[in-house]
């Protein structure tokens, strides 16, 4: 059975608290914050329904919100999640050759996680930092100035601290 620990159930409910009553679903957005850090680091099908049971709105109102915005999972990703911007200002950068030399040195496509679960390669639109192109988001961390050296030192940290 799906459901939050009681230190996350009274996360969930402060949050709604925030809101009138009668619009909950304002509580959606940081909700499925807490159910993809709590659940995994994704939001499966059940647990989408769990969160719209506990906000009192349809799952398709859920499944929306969730598919439309790239901070959600909705499938399983590695312990490293690679989010490269790949619109104007970091394209003109680079950020196409940075993708690509992730996928040939993970040997992976984007959407997809490395054979040994360390590593999934996402790509994103704009996260805002522009002026640092070609760059990446990695979890609450902004990897900029990308290069390939970068990128090898990224993935030797990560697999450093995955031990």
């Amino acid at each position: 059975m799906i459901q939050f620990s009681d230190h996350k159930l009274k996360k969930v409910q402060e949050i709604m608290s925030r809101y009138p009553e009668g619009k909950q679903k304002s509580a959606l957005l940081p909700v499925l914050h807490l159910a993809q850090e709590e659940f995994g680091g994704w939001l499966d099908v059940p647990v989408m329904d769990y969160v719209a049971s506990l906000l009192s709105i349809e799952p398709i109102e859920v499944y929306e919100v969730a598919s439309f915005y790239s901070m959600y999972n909705l499938k399983p990703v590695g312990k490293y999640l690679f989010e490269v911007c790949q619109t104007g200002p970091c394209m003109l950068n680079g950020s196409d050759d940075i993708i690509a030399y992730i996928k040939e040195k993970l040997n992976i496509r984007v959407g997809e996680t490395s054979a040994d679960g360390l590593f999934t390669l996402k790509t994103v639109e704009c996260l805002g930092a522009c002026g640092y192109a070609p760059m990446m988001q990695m979890g609450k961390n902004y990897r900029e100035h990308l290069t390939k050296q970068k990128v090898d030192e990224i993935i030797a940290q990560c697999r450093a601290n995955a031990n």
